[in-house]
């Protein structure tokens, strides 16, 4: 499966987003730097992500994006397949289907599928907060 910067980075911002409180709206620039994301690109992410359905917009001096659905409900394969649609069905479209290894590239495809559907970004951001409590830093010299 190849993923895009465009992937990455919406992957990310969704990612962001479903860890800060629900309902409370997150500016594009917290976002950004967080992630380490350039802010323009994140703007036609977010624009597009809007389009889609995953997030939605507030205006005004408290305003910014919040996840327009729970974070529960959002897969990483549903957003994956929304943002590459049209690069994943150029990629797919270069194997040989009377290759040798047609029938393993279906497994790996199928394999790949299977984990990203069944991952929600709630899930996601619920492992990655206990992984990194679970961290203590080693001072020791």
């Amino acid at each position: 499966m190849n993923i895009s910067v465009k992937g990455e980075y919406a992957l990310l911002a969704l990612f962001d987003l479903a860890s800060q409180r629900p309902g409370e709206p997150v500016k594009i620039a917290d976002i950004a730097r967080r992630q380490k994301i350039p802010q323009k690109f994140l703007e036609l992410i977010l624009a597009t992500l809007k389009q889609g359905g995953f997030v939605e917009s507030r205006r005004g001096a408290e305003g910014g994006y919040l996840l327009a659905r729970p974070a529960d409900s959002i897969t990483i394969g549903e957003l994956l397949r929304f943002i590459e649609a049209p690069s994943s069905a150029r990629s797919k479209g270069k194997r040989k289907s009377d290759s040798p290894f047609a029938s393993i590239w279906r497994q790996v495809d199928a394999a790949i599928s299977n984990v990203v559907d069944q991952t929600t970004f709630g899930e996601l951001t619920r492992a990655w907060k206990e992984n990194q409590m679970n961290y203590v830093p080693n001072w020791e010299i």
